[in-house]
């Protein structure tokens, strides 16, 4: 059939099965039929509000039904969701709406920006309103995630693709009207894309409002779920649960496994692989910028051990020596990336540029090495951010935030290995003055980082960090603490 605009295609779904479940969060289940009703309502006190076509929504709601219902609207009137976490300190989500100037944020208190329309959590648009289905539009943007910057700024990645969709179409590995859990926080772009790419086949979504391992499996087995996307740190929770309660769950419904937002070490991929089979663990590797990426299967992995797969969908990936000579099998260099249609055709920035070569080859600033067959591995990143959790830190980020106590001279962040995190996030802190303690600096933090932000760890220093030039060695100093650390 032919492809229908986002919101149409919620709809085609509440049309033919009206009662099948979209949702579940904590026990609370939205039809598709509440879910197109209740998304049309909303869309039209969005459009009360000024939104139209174009425009960016920010959303910073929790996971929920909510949430689902607020992206919903938006594209139901041709504007962009731009999902931002729900728990963002003022001065960080200020930050973010300043930069990416929407029509409207969602999930913030009536008075935090008094020069543009906002709507609190738990808003409820009148009953008055009608819920029958709206003009068709589709979205030219579908979707505006949100990053840190490496300049310790915020980072907007506006999505180029326009909302439509084939409803009966089911594409990465789902099931059209399959089931998929939605593990983590849907302001990252992996769950928030793989929630929708099920929703959009017909499919159902289960939703955690956090991440739980012993919770995950026991969902998985009440909910039948097929497709589940985890990151590493989620995937090594679950694998050091006790085994008796790893293995009294029924996981015999999943068809896929992703396993994506960071490295996946090979010890914790063959632990899965052994555990529910090769066929059913796979692993990606990307960016939201989606200029290039990777897929690998567990079949495949096996016979290459430690890759993330090669490129998918026409897009390319060269690996290229400082001199932008293309490395040859084995050697490590930095990885760029060409999307199918060519540079500029997938994403554009709001706040900052990608690096490039002269002939619009872009990188996300990653290392690693191909082998002979053309398979992808990765090594390390070229640059300082710490993924820790499977989210992403720019060290700029966190210091200038410390660098804002008036105690601190200045500082440096840096990422230290971590059996749980993949990274924990360790601040050095020139701080001559008593009053910069531990718990004065995780006071000051919690007004301008959300959480996974602040640092696990701090160790204070009384020598300048940096030099006259303002340079800071990064690299240098994680190595010394790591070089400390007992073996």
């Amino acid at each position: 059939m032919p492809v229908l605009s986002y919101g149409r295609a919620i709809t085609w779904h509440a049309e033919r099965t009206p009662d099948r479940v979209a949702l579940v969060h904590e026990g609370r289940k939205r039809s598709w039929a509440e879910l197109d009703a209740r998304s049309n309502r909303l869309a039209r006190a969005y459009a009360e509000q000024g939104v139209g076509v174009g425009d960016l929504v920010t959303i910073g709601l929790p996971n929920g039904c909510e949430f689902f219902e607020a992206a919903a609207a938006a594209w139901k009137l041709g504007a962009t969701p731009q999902p931002v976490s729900a728990r963002l300190p003022k001065l960080e989500r200020r930050a973010i709406v300043n930069a990416a100037g929407p029509a409207l944020v969602v999930g913030v208190p009536k008075d935090e920006f008094p020069n543009r329309p906002t709507l609190p959590l738990g808003y409820e648009p009148p009953a008055t309103l009608s819920d029958a289905p709206l003009p068709d539009v589709t979205p030219p943007q579908v979707r505006c995630m949100t990053s840190g910057g490496s300049t310790g700024l915020p980072k907007l990645i506006l999505d180029l693709t326009p909302g439509n969709v084939d409803p009966e179409v089911a594409v990465n590995g789902m099931r059209r009207g399959g089931v998929t859990l939605v593990a983590g926080p849907l302001y990252h772009a992996g769950p928030f894309i793989t929630s929708w790419q099920c929703l959009l086949a017909g499919g159902s979504a289960v939703v955690m409002t956090r991440f739980d391992a012993a919770q995950a499996l026991a969902l998985i087995e009440k909910h039948r779920i097929e497709w589940v996307l985890f990151v590493p740190t989620m995937m090594q929770r679950i694998w050091r649960l006790p085994k008796q309660e790893r293995e009294r769950h029924d996981l015999g419904s999943i068809v896929r496994v992703m396993c994506t937002g960071a490295p996946s070490p090979a010890w914790l991929k063959q632990a899965w692989i052994d555990w529910i089979g090769p066929e059913r663990v796979w692993e990606s590797y990307g960016g939201s910028e989606r200029i290039a990426g990777t897929q690998i299967g567990g079949v495949e992995w096996l016979d290459h051990p430690g890759s993330v797969g090669k490129p998918t969908e026409g897009r390319k990936i060269r690996v290229l020596r400082p001199d932008g000579s293309e490395c040859e099998p084995g050697e490590v260099g930095e990885i760029y990336m060409m999307p199918a249609g060519g540079q500029g055709t997938t994403y554009r920035y709001i706040g900052a540029e990608m690096p490039a070569t002269g002939d619009g080859w872009e990188t996300l600033g990653d290392l690693g090495h191909r082998d002979e067959e053309g398979y992808l591995y990765l090594a390390d990143r070229k640059s300082d951010m710490i993924v820790t959790g499977g989210a992403n830190v720019y060290p700029a980020e966190v210091e200038a935030a410390l660098d804002a106590h008036p105690a601190v001279r200045s500082s440096a962040v840096v990422g230290l290995p971590d059996d749980d995190l993949g990274q924990r996030i360790h601040a050095i802190v020139d701080a001559p003055e008593a009053n910069a303690t531990e718990d004065a600096m995780r006071e000051h933090l919690a007004e301008h980082l959300v959480r996974y932000k602040v640092p696990r760890s701090f160790e204070f220093v009384t020598h300048v960090l940096r030099d006259d030039a303002g340079k800071l060695r990064r690299s240098a100093l994680r190595d010394a603490r790591i070089a400390e650390q007992p073996s």
